[in-house]
């Protein structure tokens, strides 16, 4: 990687593009190589752009920014990825990581620390928004309030935790498993009663702390 670090923007909203860059102008290290309006265009033009950093927003249209992110670390491992979005619910935190994300900011962050953020991500460090890191460890060192049940998941159910701790969404996993879309929803309800979690964000993070997925894992 040059010295002088090359972001590539992703973002649906113009004035937010507009904005990070005339930001990110004025930093003598970093330099803006391209931009893109969705994830789809950023996956087929961000190759040609050679970019060090991807700042990538998470809801946009044509192909959402973590499908992106997966898409674009399949392609180029070596690519650092931050996360720069509004959306702090643990349903966007850890998929997006999971992707293939090194940080995850939030878009009223000061101007200063997206730029310290950035810096970070391109030296290979995690770069958390406070609230954000807060959540992670808040979920990971969170037991589940009531022990899981004696009845042991079905391998197929196995299966199931471990892609949705790699953040796919019912209609991939359908897809994978050659099953409908109907019987994952069943397999995921019975995952989470058996194991008395409340929400798919619970039982990728169970996933993490039973060692049946870690967070290098390819998607």
């Amino acid at each position: 990687m040059s010295e002088i670090i090359r972001v590539f923007l992703t973002d649906d909203h113009s004035i937010i593009r507009k904005g990070v860059k005339a930001t990110l102008e004025l930093i003598d290290d970093i330099e803006v190589v391209g931009e893109a309006t969705n994830g789809r265009e950023a996956v087929e033009t961000v190759a040609s752009a050679n970019p060090d950093v991807i700042l990538m927003d998470l809801v946009m249209p044509e192909m959402d920014g973590i499908e992106a992110i997966r898409q674009i670390k399949a392609q180029n491992p070596d690519i650092r990825i931050l996360v720069l979005t509004t959306f702090a619910g643990e349903d966007k935190i850890f998929p997006a990581i999971k992707a293939g994300a090194l940080g995850y900011q939030l878009k009223d962050s000061e101007p200063e620390e997206l730029v310290e953020a950035i810096r970070q991500v391109y030296r290979g460090e995690s770069a958390l928004h406070p609230i954000i890191a807060r959540k992670v460890l808040q979920e990971l060192s969170q037991p589940a309030e009531k022990p899981p049940t004696p009845d042991p998941l079905t391998p197929r159910e196995v299966e199931v935790l471990k892609m949705v701790a790699q953040g796919l969404e019912n209609p991939e996993m359908a897809e994978k498993l050659v099953i409908s879309e109907a019987t994952v929803r069943t397999h995921v309800s019975n995952i989470m009663t058996k194991l008395h979690l409340a929400s798919r964000t619970q039982v990728a993070l169970f996933a993490l702390r039973e060692g049946l997925a870690s967070l290098d894992e390819e998607g």
